[in-house]
């Protein structure tokens, strides 16, 4: 179904189920090659996340833990709890990211209308779209 895939910046979400309509859980993997640009630390009041990575390796962080994930390899982030990925290797990562219930495709298309401009992206419109769907920046630390 490559009818869901959705650019933002150098990330390639690939939809495969969007459980958004029917709030049921949602499932998509994620590209990332190395060094790219990556959403900040944030939580989600709405939906809990686990990653599983398909190819490559992903580091990923939940709360204070940091892990390099190698294929095969996940983690869970509860709802709430502050999170972020980036990939600072050699090669491009690969994951399967299930939601539940799912944020669903359309905020990862709303976002890339911000990030996609071919400038640096406007914050507070990146702030209002992550918000809308219940998406919450964490505080610089």
């Amino acid at each position: 179904m490559n009818s869901s895939v959705i650019k933002i910046g150098q990330l390639c979400i690939n939809y495969i189920v969007d459980g958004s309509s029917t709030s049921s859980l949602g499932m998509f993997e994620l590209t990332v090659p190395p060094g790219s640009n990556v959403p900040p630390p944030h939580s989600h009041s709405n939906n809990e996340e686990c990653v599983y990575v398909l190819e490559g390796t992903l580091r990923y962080t939940v709360g204070s833990e940091t892990r390099d994930l190698s294929v095969g390899q996940s983690m869970r982030t509860p709802k709430g709890v502050v999170h972020a990925f980036a990939n600072p290797f050699a090669t491009t990562a690969k994951a399967l990211i299930v939601n539940a219930p799912d944020i669903g495709a359309q905020y990862f298309r709303d976002i890339a209308a911000v990030v996609n401009t071919g400038g640096p992206p406007d914050k507070d419109a990146l702030i209002a779209v992550m918000s809308k769907y219940g998406l919450i920046l964490a505080a610089p630390g």
